[in-house]
């Protein structure tokens, strides 16, 4: 049964309309990876490349090697470098930058530059971006979904009069959504989602959701999505998924849940 709430959001989620171009369904552009970690952010790109017509990827020159070498299995993107950034993030209708970043100056400098410069692009923030920002550059249009730690790391950059501008998605057992003066929580997941990079594959639903959605919907459709996910995988192998079967798995549990909503509506 689909709580109540949750199928209001469900309510708001479209489909494509029959006489739809490509690129009119959204583009997503993916900032992310790095030395230490490469398949964060491919995991990010593997899931929101269902749901949007196009993902822009760019990463440091070994990360863009690997994607170019796994385009056989990933046709609905563009490797770009980072010197044509600029490019496509006013072309792009969300950015998603983080996964499997770094904690480092160059992430701190990149982040906040292009946060400020395109504050009013759709921006959804994650782990090592997250990480880095100057939370005083923060909006209303941006979504950051962090685990309780990084939530402190943020925090402890305001002062006291300063509060977080941006819809929140904070990830943990329960996930909780702020924003828009209302708080949503949303339970179920189990333990097969400890295994790193579940963050990434949800990183990337919600940001593929907010091409073409409002922040709210994006943050709890994909919560409930992701955490649903893992429960209709915990049916059939219990907790022995790994991310990748996350990832390949969300686009049929969504579509179920869909037409489960229409259907009891």
């Amino acid at each position: 049964m689909i709580p109540t709430f949750i199928a209001s959001f469900l309510q708001n989620i479209h489909l494509p309309m029959t006489s739809s171009h490509k690129g009119q369904n959204g583009k997503l552009l993916i900032i992310g990876g790095s030395e230490l970690f490469h398949a964060a952010s491919k995991w990010s790109l593997d899931v929101a490349s269902h749901f949007v017509d196009m993902v822009f990827y760019s990463s440091i020159p070994s990360n863009n090697k690997l994607i170019q070498e796994a385009k056989g299995n990933f046709w609905n993107g563009i490797v770009i470098p980072r010197d044509e950034l600029e490019k496509y993030i006013e072309e792009a209708d969300c950015i998603l930058i983080g996964p499997g970043m770094e904690r480092t100056e160059e992430t701190e400098q990149l982040t906040n530059t292009l946060l400020k410069k395109y504050s009013a692009k759709k921006w959804v923030l994650d782990a090592g971006a997250l990480q880095m920002i100057q939370p005083q550059l923060l909006k209303s249009n941006h979504i950051i979904t962090p685990h309780s730690r990084e939530m402190k790391i943020v925090e402890d950059k305001l002062t006291d009069q300063q509060i977080i501008q941006a819809v929140i998605l904070l990830k943990g057992q329960v996930d909780v959504v702020r924003g828009d003066g209302v708080e949503i929580k949303i339970e179920g997941g189990n333990v097969g989602m400890t295994k790193g990079g579940t963050g990434d594959v949800l990183a990337g639903l919600v940001a593929a959701l907010y091409c073409t959605h409002d922040a709210l919907t994006a943050c709890v459709v994909g919560s409930y999505i992701n955490k649903k996910t893992g429960d209709f995988l915990y049916e059939s192998v219990g907790p022995y998924f790994n991310t990748s079967d996350l990832a390949t798995a969300i686009p049929q549990v969504l579509w179920q849940t869909l037409r489960d909503s229409l259907s009891n509506s």
